[in-house]
């Protein structure tokens, strides 16, 4: 179940970032984001604004993804 987080590249309100997330939480955040209507850049943007500063954006995609499956609001994979 060990997964080595993979770095990808995101761009924030036009800065090119990156973060390292296992295959698993990439993509449940693409199926969320894409299930939203939404460019992940800019759910990821969303993110960034609303973390505070003693959480990492990775860990925070991280902690979105896992309170998303909590409510039960993510969308089957296909």
């Amino acid at each position: 179940m060990s997964q080595r987080p993979t770095k990808r590249s995101l761009t924030l309100r036009g800065h090119r970032t990156s973060v390292s997330l296992e295959d698993d939480f990439w993509n449940a955040f693409r199926r969320i984001a894409e299930s939203d209507g939404i460019a992940i850049n800019a759910l990821a943007a969303r993110i960034d604004e609303e973390r505070g500063t003693d959480i990492g954006l990775a860990s925070a995609i991280r902690l979105f993804v896992l309170h998303r499956y909590q409510a039960g609001s993510v969308p089957e994979t296909r």
